[in-house]
């Protein structure tokens, strides 16, 4: 019986950590994501880095990705010309870009 613990105790372990990194990876694409945003509304600096903590910190408003593309796209209405498809498209690519910052 001991085996079989194990190896529950093994999975839960690696479902854990699997968690925890789909969690960082999905809150540096926010924060990634953030920083493009804020270049296209002339925020550098500090306010480009506080701009990309907002942009992560709405991610916790909602499952999945609506409330981030509903918080950037409002914010660039009326400022910049970015479509809700390249909002979209930048996502994806951002994902990747933030998974092999996470994992090496």
């Amino acid at each position: 019986m001991t085996s079989f613990d194990d190896r529950k105790d093994a999975f839960e372990k690696k479902h854990a950590h699997d968690q925890e990194t789909a969690f960082k990876i999905t809150a540096r694409r926010n924060k990634l994501l953030g920083l493009w945003v804020a270049e296209h509304l002339g925020l550098a600096g500090e306010a480009a880095e506080k701009y990309a903590k907002d942009v992560v910190a709405a991610d916790f408003e909602e499952a999945g990705d609506e409330d981030v593309i509903r918080k950037v796209l409002g914010d660039l209405k009326g400022k910049a010309d970015v479509s809700e498809h390249r909002v979209r498209n930048k996502l994806v690519e951002l994902s990747e870009e933030a998974r092999k910052q996470i994992t090496g």
